[in-house]
């Protein structure tokens, strides 16, 4: 069964907003994923390095708040609007498929339904209605 999770996006200064809202609701990280930590054929500028390519907060037993910067080396700059998506974790492989083409359906995919280097199954699209999505099936079932 899908899970929903709100992402959000930040300028920079995602760390500051963890670290903040972790004061609040109490926990741990079980995932920071840097920029420099990721695969790429290309080089990152310095500036970029540092920057949180994820971070996940668990909130409940239900509710994971997960987040990251934004980044100008892939083309994605944070702006109000678009600083904030809806993260579906699926079940199986075959559920990711199903809701990734059904509400992708007449929008704009960002980003194809493919595997990852963290070992899941992962799509990002704006619907037709101008919602952002992020679908997700972790093939280690992994808590992020």
């Amino acid at each position: 069964m899908a899970t929903i999770n709100p992402y959000l996006t930040f300028n920079g200064n995602c760390e500051e907003a963890f670290t903040f809202y972790k004061s609040v609701f109490g926990g741990d990280f079980p995932y920071v994923g840097r920029y420099k930590d990721m695969p790429s054929e290309n080089p990152l500028p310095e500036t970029e390095r540092e920057k949180i390519m994820h971070i996940s907060l668990p909130i409940s037993q239900e509710t994971v708040l997960m987040g990251s910067d934004s980044s100008e080396a892939f083309g994605q700059a944070t702006q109000p609007g678009n600083n904030f998506s809806i993260s579906i974790n699926a079940g199986s492989e075959a559920e990711a498929t199903r809701i990734f083409e059904g509400l992708s359906a007449g929008g704009t995919v960002k980003m194809p339904l493919n595997k990852t280097f963290w070992g899941a199954l992962f799509g990002m699209f704006t619907d037709k209605f101008g919602i952002y999505w992020m679908v997700n099936y972790d093939y280690e079932q992994k808590q992020y």
